[in-house]
């Protein structure tokens, strides 16, 4: 019964809780700690202060945290699944209708609408990351790792991940 309890803390805030993550956490609160009363008031804002510290989703890493307190491995599966389920209920049911009417002049031209606006919204965003990391690094470590990561990516056909590493220890060992 406690996986479906944790199935349940963390299935319905992911419903209700419109806005993402820091939307659903007094949801979260409120499954937690009023109606299962796993934690205390002091013991989720812990939890909530660690999830805020790493990186990732906030209302994964509770779930995945809170669930394991209370179930173990699987309980922290289950917690998790639960948080994403919501999202990936909705995301099929719109893949599945968007299918349906793939051929729909309609969808054709909304979609013609919005590969203009991603592009506009990757170029700014790569223009932010290109002013923070002239500001943070100066021009020339930034030109760089621009110059390399071209090449190795256009060039070389090298897989971004292994890009991304290698920026990673360039300026761990050249920046530090």
């Amino acid at each position: 019964m406690i996986y479906w309890h944790i199935f349940l803390a963390f299935f319905i805030p992911g419903i209700v809780g419109y806005g993402g993550g820091p939307a659903s956490i007094p949801l979260v609160e409120n499954e937690v700690v009023d109606r299962y009363g796993w934690l205390s008031v002091t013991e989720f804002s812990e939890v909530l202060a660690m999830g805020n510290a790493l990186p990732g989703p906030i209302a994964t890493k509770m779930a995945g945290y809170i669930g394991f307190q209370q179930g173990g491995i699987l309980g922290a599966a289950i917690g998790v699944f639960a948080t994403v389920a919501p999202s990936l209920i909705l995301m099929i049911i719109l893949l599945s209708v968007l299918h349906r009417h793939k051929d729909s002049p309609k969808v054709k031209r909304m979609t013609n609408y919005v590969r203009p606006t991603i592009a506009v919204l990757l170029g700014v965003m790569t223009l932010n990351f290109f002013t923070t990391a002239y500001e943070g690094i100066g021009i020339l470590q930034t030109l760089i790792l621009i110059i390399a990561s071209f090449i190795l990516l256009e060039k070389w056909k090298v897989h971004p991940a292994f890009v991304i590493v290698g920026a990673l220890a360039y300026g761990a060992i050249f920046l530090a």
